[in-house]
């Protein structure tokens, strides 16, 4: 076994253990809602949108590539045609070819069209995209999927990630940026040197935030890593995983069987211990976008 952790999962974990519980040892499914449904939709068309030549990276590109991406999306998970069919966006791929210009496609599009106001594809040329990062740290696997990596003439870096969400107030930026210095770090071992930029791009209000990371600020989030780690393994060799109730219940899909407001939890599997730090686990390596 080859203890792993993601930016995602150290994220559950820093807010609710119970919910990494939920996720990583009882593997109980995320079902669909429709923001993650359009905000997958918009990363994979921001990807692919960079297979075109330059010239041709417009607006109108992107939107065109809406239908096409969706159904591949639908292939690979179906579920997400039946979210759709419950809020009036389509029945199944066939159909979603058609409903791109429906208000669900519609906000799509738009999300598309907020991100052209703020980058310019035809003057990018990115080096990596939906780039998968890995580094060991003592025996910990730290991994994950950076949206857009840029290098400069020099060689320098920038990570990109796209969010289809609002930015946060000035009061959560640290906990915003937590995934990208995740990253940052991750790049660091991984190339030696560390990124110029860590760059998050919200097409929710059109914002961007920017942060300039150093050697000083990565030696702080490995020390935060290894702490919520050992936090971890603690919680895996005990069993208890506490929750953290607060306003994000509100829109857990677990709350329904959250102790915090009198729910229960499936029994531990006995393998508990084991789940609690396997890599398998079925989020360990999703976007954060």
């Amino acid at each position: 076994m080859v203890a792993a952790l993601s930016p995602s999962r150290a994220s559950d974990f820093m807010a609710c253990p119970m919910r990494y519980r939920f996720r990583v040892i009882d593997r109980l499914p995320s079902p669909p809602t429709v923001a993650a449904a359009r905000g997958t939709l918009v990363h994979a068309v921001l990807e692919r949108l960079f297979d075109l030549p330059r010239a041709e990276r417009t607006l109108e590109a992107a939107l065109g590539l809406v239908p096409g991406q969706w159904r591949r999306l639908v292939l690979e998970e179906p579920d997400l045609a039946d979210l759709l069919v419950e809020h009036g966006g389509g029945s199944n791929s066939a159909s979603a070819s058609r409903a791109h210009s429906g208000d669900w496609f519609g906000g799509a599009g738009a999300l598309l069209q907020t991100w052209f106001g703020l980058e310019d594809p035809t003057r990018l040329e990115p080096a990596e995209r939906e780039l998968y990062v890995e580094t060991d740290l003592d025996g910990l696997v730290l991994r994950g999927y950076v949206d857009r990596l840029d290098l400069a003439p020099d060689g320098a870096m920038r990570v990109v990630d796209y969010k289809t969400g609002r930015s946060p107030s000035e009061r959560f930026e640290a906990k915003a940026l937590f995934q990208m210095k995740f990253y940052a770090l991750v790049l660091w071992r991984q190339r030696g040197e560390i990124p110029r930029m860590l760059q998050l791009v919200y097409l929710g209000n059109g914002e961007v935030l920017r942060h300039v990371p150093d050697e000083q600020d990565l030696a702080g989030v490995e020390r935060k890593i290894r702490a919520l780690w050992a936090a971890i393994e603690h919680a895996a060799r005990t069993g208890d995983w506490q929750p953290s109730p607060g306003r994000l219940c509100d829109w857990c899909e677990y709350r329904a069987i959250c102790p915090a407001w009198g729910g229960t939890p499936p029994p531990l599997p006995d393998d508990a211990a084991t789940r609690a730090l396997d890599p398998a686990d079925s989020g360990a390596l999703e976007s954060a976008g």
